[in-house]
């Protein structure tokens, strides 16, 4: 589908970890803490970034066995004293989170919800977003789409194709399309298998061809600084 194609948006839904911002420093750093703990090698955060895909609740048992919990509690210790000295915008994210007002956008994340609302505040934007959901706030996790429909709920918004829902992964794009919702790929997913694998509707190299598209297409959106 071509973005001429698609639904103008009437709403926009985003994922957090590299679609809106880069905090995978401070995610590296509590998972190590754990790795360590339990004589597990360590990743890199080019390594974080390309292997986390879904909720702590959903990866840990995998990764740490019958005491995952454990590992739980000292991930939770190492990330609450580094998380908000690693979460950065990235570029052109500010101008595309100011072009619907707060009522028409949503954030929708397996971060664990209180670290998620705990970053969207330290960047001073608890006020661009009428519903911000994180892992374990909804009875299952991305790739499942409850979350999704969580945060549709809680902005009275219906699930239909000018709903969009903009992440970086092929899990983001499952969770879109079982929500009902128009699945956006921002970025090149080369952390994700690529393009090819992601299954999305439509896709965006970045946020300013993002932004632009959305000039185009979105009834009263106002994006200063992008004609």
């Amino acid at each position: 589908m071509s973005s001429s194609a698609a639904p103008p948006p009437s709403c926009l839904l985003y994922d957090w970890d590299n679609t809106l911002v880069d905090a995978w420093a401070g995610v590296a750093a509590a998972l190590n803490a754990a790795f360590t703990a339990f004589g597990l090698p360590t990743w890199t955060k080019e390594q974080t970034r390309a292997r986390v895909r879904t909720s702590m609740r959903d990866s840990f048992p995998l990764l740490f066995g019958p005491e995952w919990t454990r590992a739980r509690d000292i991930f939770y210790v190492a990330l609450e004293a580094c998380h908000l000295h690693h979460v950065t915008p990235l570029p052109g994210i500010e101008q595309l989170i100011r072009a619907l007002p707060p009522e028409r956008q949503g954030v929708v994340s397996n971060k664990t919800g209180r670290y998620l609302r705990a970053e969207v505040a330290h960047l001073g934007w608890q006020d661009r977003f009428s519903a911000v959901i994180g892992a374990g706030d909804a009875a299952a996790d991305k790739p499942d789409p409850a979350p999704l429909r969580l945060a549709l709920e809680r902005m009275g918004v219906p699930a239909a194709p000018d709903v969009w829902y903009v992440g970086d992964t092929a899990s983001d794009m499952q969770a879109a399309r079982a929500a009902g919702v128009t699945a956006v790929l921002l970025g090149d997913a080369e952390h994700d298998g690529g393009i090819e694998l992601a299954g999305h509707h439509l896709h965006f190299p970045d946020a300013v061809s993002l932004i632009r598209a959305f000039s185009s297409t979105a009834p009263g959106a106002c994006l200063p600084g992008y004609g």
